[in-house]
């Protein structure tokens, strides 16, 4: 129960990597705020977080709204009356597409959803977290550190965020507040799920990604949760501005 009496936003918190680490908060004692545009998912993370014996809050919140990050932690604070940690889980990776297919438009539409809100999520965040002395955590992408083919846009947003992690780091340290980002290679989430049946062969699909990764498959949700949570508790109390892989090797395999 490391994170027993610590209270924890999560941004993107009704599925995938998201909703995996509001399970692994809970199961460590952690009170979780779960973060969504969709009211219907929102309210079955909300019910399965409750059923493992966990204190959880669904907030509705598009990420790109100011309006709605603010309400956001007010409405956080109003609940549970402090901040303990924000994982800024909300993004999305469009379909495979060049420069020459990116409108500008489409560029920053996914710039205000990856790095944006990001910012702004962390701005409002981080007064509180001065209170407590707590952490910032970034869900970044491997895709950051070594680029991807048709995905100029995507690994655009998620450099951006590492150089985030990085300023905020070094501007927060005297105030005890930890920054750091987490880089997975694939997980198997509902947005994989649905790349994998718009091909040809679905169980191919997911088949080849595994195949990626020297350790033969792709994390759980709930295991880069377990990364989250580790940088969160205070085992991590000397960890700030550094980018964790939870990659099974991917990055050593890519060179194959």
């Amino acid at each position: 129960m490391k994170l027993r009496g610590r209270v924890a936003v999560i941004t993107g918190g009704s599925k995938g990597i998201g909703l995996g680490c509001g399970r692994v908060f809970v199961r460590h004692g952690a009170q979780v705020v779960l973060a969504a545009r969709g009211h219907e998912d929102g309210q079955r993370a909300q019910a399965e977080l409750a059923s493992l014996g966990g204190e959880a809050l669904f907030v509705a919140c598009d990420v790109t709204s100011a309006d709605d990050l603010e309400r956001l932690f007010t409405t956080a604070l109003a609940r549970f009356g402090r901040l303990d940690c924000l994982v800024n889980n909300a993004g999305w990776h469009p379909p495979a597409m060049s420069i020459d297919q990116t409108e500008l438009a489409d560029f920053e539409a996914l710039l205000r959803l990856n790095l944006t809100s990001t910012f702004l999520a962390c701005k409002l965040a981080v007064p509180h977290l001065r209170a407590t002395r707590g952490s910032l955590i970034i869900m970044s992408s491997e895709v950051a550190l070594i680029g991807q083919a048709q995905a100029p846009a995507y690994a655009a947003t998620k450099g951006g965020q590492l150089g985030l992690a990085r300023a905020l780091a070094l501007d927060l340290a005297a105030d005890g507040v930890r920054v750091n980002a987490v880089c997975p290679a694939g997980v198997m989430t509902p947005l994989m799920e649905e790349w994998a049946n718009s091909q040809y062969d679905p169980a191919a699909a997911l088949k080849m990604v595994d195949s990626w990764h020297p350790l033969g498959r792709m994390a759980t949700s709930d295991e880069i949760g377990e990364v989250c949570a580790f940088l969160a508790a205070d085992e991590a109390a000397f960890v700030t501005g550094q980018t964790i892989c939870p990659d099974g090797g991917a990055m050593l395999g890519y060179r194959r």
